[in-house]
């Protein structure tokens, strides 16, 4: 046996009859010959690790649009935060941690620039919006690797897609990391904005901390153990009283931390500065190079034009906006 038949073994042995073993995956797109030593899941997890599009995340903003100061989330490190909640969870269940993981490192692959001002920035500019759910499975298809995509698996992709609204995943471990994601940010977001001072510890209502308790990882803790301890059969999810509470505790964040001017003042610039560099590239197509060329000839200048600013980090976008819009000051050479 292999160690990869080996793996797919202790896997029947050992999770719930519920969870998506290995050997049981529908396959990629295009069929490839095993690895000896990993599991299909487990490369895939290895090609998100390895690829462009997530080193990018690390750049790209979370809530706090460009934060002075190193311990503010990025898109990269909620990515991580995602991941690990997801593996507790799957973990305690008996499902596949492999499938779960590959499927929170890969979820936000998609995601624009400047978070969800940019995303919404794109939804009104490109013909038939834009979703960063469906951006990262374009991610994973079409636009890594050249071209040719990471031909990741069914269950992956499925997990990705439907990681954050819409229909369940098909898989446990997928509908695991819908709820990890929310578990992850409505926490990491708590702590930047008592980090930046838009809300403090004490401004948090009695009613959350009772539930949830008095830190950050007490409040995550509580919430991973009333998953798991809840989830039964196909559903995934915590008790209903403690749900109501998480999605008041959601709602608090909307109104105090989402909507206030700590994250709000610099956001007011970004539907400027992605309309500008779409409308810029819409009207140049031959500055568009390499697989966005291809993309524009074949999908069209909008549909490449759309991929080249979702893939930017924040930097990244603004320095191209610097370079096209604002003059420079002339100097002798």
């Amino acid at each position: 046996m292999t160690i990869n038949e080996k793996i797919c073994y202790w896997e029947e042995q050992r999770f719930s009859k519920l969870a998506c073993l290995s050997k049981n995956t529908r396959g990629r797109q295009r069929p490839e010959q095993p690895c000896p030593v990993r599991t299909d899941f487990q490369r895939d997890r290895d090609r998100i690790i390895h690829c462009k599009s997530f080193r990018r995340l690390k750049h790209k903003t979370q809530v706090f649009l460009s934060p002075e100061g190193d311990h503010y989330r990025t898109r990269l490190t909620h990515t991580l935060e995602v991941s690990q909640i997801a593996r507790t969870i799957a973990r305690a269940l008996f499902l596949n941690e492999d499938l779960t993981e590959a499927v929170a490192l890969g979820h936000d692959l998609g995601h624009t620039p400047f978070g969800h001002a940019g995303e919404r920035a794109l939804d009104r500019l490109h013909p038939g919006g834009f979703r960063h759910f469906e951006q990262s499975v374009r991610v994973v298809d079409r636009l890594e690797k050249n071209g040719e995509g990471l031909n990741l698996t069914y269950e992956v992709r499925n997990g990705i897609l439907c990681h954050t609204r819409g229909r369940d995943a098909d898989t446990l471990e997928g509908r695991i990391v819908r709820i990890a994601d929310r578990i992850a940010y409505i926490n990491h977001d708590i702590d930047d904005a008592i980090r930046a001072g838009a809300i403090s510890e004490s401004d948090l209502p009695k009613e959350f901390t009772d539930v949830f308790g008095n830190s950050t990882s007490e409040r995550i803790n509580s919430m991973v153990v009333n998953v798991v301890e809840n989830s039964r059969g196909e559903e995934i999810k915590m008790d209903s009283r403690f749900f109501e509470k998480f999605e008041a505790l959601h709602d608090y964040m909307f109104e105090y931390v989402y909507k206030s001017e700590y994250a709000k003042a610099e956001e007011k610039k970004v539907p400027h500065l992605v309309e500008s560099l779409y409308k810029y590239y819409v009207e140049r197509p031959e500055l568009l190079d390499g697989e966005l060329k291809a993309i524009a000839e074949t999908e069209g200048v909008e549909r490449a034009v759309c991929d080249y600013i979702a893939g930017m980090t924040d930097h990244y976008a603004v320095l191209t906006y610097e370079n096209l819009f604002i003059p420079k000051f002339w100097q002798k050479i």
